[in-house]
């Protein structure tokens, strides 16, 4: 391999990974203008701390203290991300699409524009499931509808993530910080939120 192929290789690989770089900035960017208006993630991580220590108290009294803060806590959640479903369904249908690969490839959304989802899509699906979840229509035990609630905030955050970088980022994010696999996470949240989810993703993208 002489030194113009090698300088050929280095520009291509250098192109490609400006371009990649680029794209992930531009979806970073574009996510975060719209939860900075937002404490959604602060709540989230209330809520899944708060949780550990209410099944982890012992006392009866505190612990119904603190199911009684966290209640606060998951309405205004909810409330908020009624409004985000609302402000960013009227943004730019374009901008929200992601690969479903593993990797987010550069043009990847122009080369193989079947092999994506829309962020808002999921979004409405995971409010959804959100508010079912706080509604407790199935009647859960505090654990139980606690458990299914940090599933549901956990699978929105992988979706983040996933539109931001990439499905395997993601992945292996929840693995680390969490414990759980995908597909733990998926067995997790309630059958109609896995259900509508997959099919915002598209046929396959649950393994």
């Amino acid at each position: 391999m002489n030194i113009d192929t090698l300088l050929l290789f280095a520009v291509l690989a250098f192109g490609f990974q400006s371009r990649k770089a680029w794209e992930q900035r531009k979806r970073i960017t574009l996510l975060g203008r719209y939860l900075r208006n937002f404490q959604i993630e602060g709540l989230m991580e209330t809520l899944t701390q708060g949780y550990l220590r209410a099944m982890g108290e012992a006392d009866l009294e505190r612990r119904r203290g603190i199911w009684h803060i966290m209640a606060q806590h998951e309405h205004t959640l909810e409330r908020q991300l009624q409004q985000l479903v609302q402000e960013v369904g009227a943004a730019d249908a374009g901008d929200w699409r992601a690969s479903t690969l593993p990797v987010h490839l550069p043009l990847s959304l122009q080369l193989l524009p079947s092999a994506s989802f829309d962020l808002r899509s999921l979004l409405r699906v995971h409010a959804q499931g959100v508010a079912s979840a706080i509604g407790n229509g199935l009647g859960l035990t505090e654990r139980d509808r606690a458990f299914r609630l940090s599933a549901e905030l956990l699978l929105l955050q992988h979706s983040c993530h996933w539109f931001c970088r990439s499905k395997t980022v993601a992945s292996a994010r929840m693995l680390a910080r969490h414990q759980t696999h995908y597909v733990q996470l998926l067995a997790a949240v309630a059958p109609a939120t896995r259900t509508a989810y997959l099919r915002a993703l598209g046929t396959g993208q649950g393994s």
